[in-house]
């Protein structure tokens, strides 16, 4: 029993020591500044009322009103101050004065009117050459006087090319100087003429569908059917190879008398 005292009583020394200087850190709670009432309370010059108030000038009115130069009266209302100075008000100061209103100042004078002043410029149109009551040769020859323009026209058969004939190898048919590049092609016109030589006499066979007599390039020509066709140039010779058929058919209408009242194109 003693024992068990002993240890209750070393027990309660131990804490008693370690209370001791704990006790020493507390205080009283009535030693906070700030218990209970806060110092700051009402001291906010903000608080309640605003010291600002009133002290905006345009605060309830505003200062410039009426102070608007514009306002009320619009100083252009009711008036135009250009009315009446624009010129073409009501009136238009141009009317009349149009060089064209009424008459055409190019009426007549128009140089195309009535007459196509580029006519006569297509080589086969007929015109270059005057109308007469002449007859042309037959045969068409060239300035120098040879038919085909000295071609040999049995060449384009037996060549298939044009060829320049020779003054050694001349032939005289029809009133025309016919020249071949050899003897033995000059014997073979000499024997049938009519098989070797041009059609239409050798004059351009595009413009003789058309019924006028226009000279030829040698080297625009064209077989057909076994006959020697010539035209005034290549440009010329591919409009009539557009229709071979229809331009022969037209030409043959109009040999020979195209030939009356004709004259060459050359």
């Amino acid at each position: 029993m003693k024992a068990k005292y002993l240890v209750a009583l070393a027990v309660a020394s131990v804490l008693t020591v370690g209370l001791a200087p704990l006790a020493s850190n507390f205080r009283p709670a009535q030693a906070n500044p700030c218990a209970s009432v806060n110092p700051c309370a009402g001291a906010n010059p903000c608080a309640g009322v605003d010291p600002c108030a009133s002290a905006n000038p345009c605060a309830g009115v505003d200062p410039c009103a009426g102070a608007n130069p514009c306002a009320g009266v619009d100083p252009c209302a009711g008036v135009d101050p250009c009315a009446g100075a624009n010129p073409c008000a009501g009136v238009d100061p141009c009317a009349g004065a149009n060089p064209c209103a009424g008459v055409d100042p190019c009426a007549g004078a128009n140089p195309c009117a009535g007459v196509d002043p580029c006519a006569g410029a297509n080589p086969c149109a007929g015109a270059g050459s005057e109308t007469t009551g002449a007859t042309a040769p037959e045969v068409y020859t060239a300035p120098n006087g040879l038919a085909i323009r000295g071609a040999d026209p049995v060449a384009y058969f037996t060549e298939g090319a044009a060829v320049i004939g020779s003054s050694e190898y001349q032939y005289e048919w029809q009133g025309a100087t016919w020249q071949f590049a050899s003897a033995q092609n000059r014997d073979l016109f000499a024997s049938n003429p009519e098989q070797y030589a041009p059609q239409y006499g050798g004059y351009c066979a595009k413009a003789m569908s058309e019924g006028n007599l226009v000279s030829v390039d040698p080297e625009a020509w064209r077989i057909v059917d076994g006959q020697l066709y010539l035209n005034y140039s290549m440009d010329v010779q591919q409009i009539w190879l557009q229709d071979v058929p229809g331009n022969i058919t037209l030409a043959d209408a109009n040999w020979p008398d195209a030939l009356v009242g004709n004259t060459v194109f050359e």
